[in-house]
């Protein structure tokens, strides 16, 4: 048995203790994408109808115990970020509003760019499910819903038009902003992802991994990851700052133009 399948037997038990009616344990983040490596941390996901106790409470009945599995792990190097509890209510709810388009950002301390729900709900790794709640909700994202796609075109690109002839951009360019710049410079690589992976028909994967998943498009802008590589570290141009603007204006100016009228 490999040291994956002993923490999952021992925890998953203490998980689904959390939960009552249906219930399902997966692994998200890079495992549910199957992009884990070896620095990956192990990410559960507990869906059910209703709570056991209050979860992440010490006062609950059921999450010591399962904190006490994870300390024991992590004493032997292996990083578990405990277990995100969720009720079938909610992600239902959460799910008909991203299918209508409505694109609500949800922030968390643990992510840049704010957490994509579709993205998590469509990349499970499933441990158990015997009410098939995870096939349930990624058969409802298939096909890739085009009020999704609309939306995402529609923030994102006004975004990048905005962008692209500001001229306070420009001036923080030529003053050499650089607070300035490597706040935008980011921000506009997002944008311009985001728009990549609408138009790919590919949930948004969030943080990481963002170049890998371009690699395999099949609508990109020629030598994409190269370029975006160079606009992010423009360390080796003399004048570093106009280059990077020039080279991210083209950029937008391609992405832009691959947009459906």
């Amino acid at each position: 048995m490999s040291q994956l399948d002993q923490v999952i037997a021992e925890c998953v038990p203490l998980i689904l203790a959390m939960g009552s009616g249906r219930c399902a344990v997966t692994m998200g983040g890079s495992r549910g994408k199957q992009t884990a490596d070896e620095r990956s941390d192990i990410d559960f996901r507990l869906f059910c109808d209703e709570t056991v106790g209050k979860p992440y409470s010490a006062e609950s009945p059921t999450w010591p115990a399962f904190c006490a599995a994870v300390e024991r792990w992590r004493d032997m190097g292996v990083n578990i970020d405990y277990v995100w509890v969720r009720t079938v209510a909610d992600i239902d709810a959460q799910l008909d509003s991203w299918l209508r388009g409505d694109l609500p950002k949800v922030d968390h301390v643990w992510t840049l760019w704010g957490y994509h729900f579709l993205t998590d709900i469509a990349n499970q790794a499933v441990i158990s499910d015997p009410d098939g709640l995870i096939a349930m909700w990624q058969a409802r994202l298939t096909p890739y819903p085009v009020a999704l796609q609309q939306a995402i075109f529609k923030k994102y690109a006004e975004s990048l038009r905005y962008w692209r002839h500001d001229y306070h951009y420009r001036n923080k360019v030529a003053r050499g902003d650089v607070v300035f710049l490597a706040s935008i410079t980011p921000r506009l690589i997002n944008d311009i992802m985001q728009v990549l992976f609408a138009l790919n028909q590919t949930y948004f994967v969030g943080d990481g991994n963002n170049l890998y998943y371009c690699e395999k498009f099949a609508v990109l802008p020629a030598s994409f990851v190269t370029r975006v590589t160079d606009i992010l570290y423009p360390t080796s141009h003399p004048d570093r700052f106009a280059h990077q603007y020039e080279q991210l204006g083209g950029l937008i100016d391609e992405v832009l133009g691959l947009i459906p009228a």
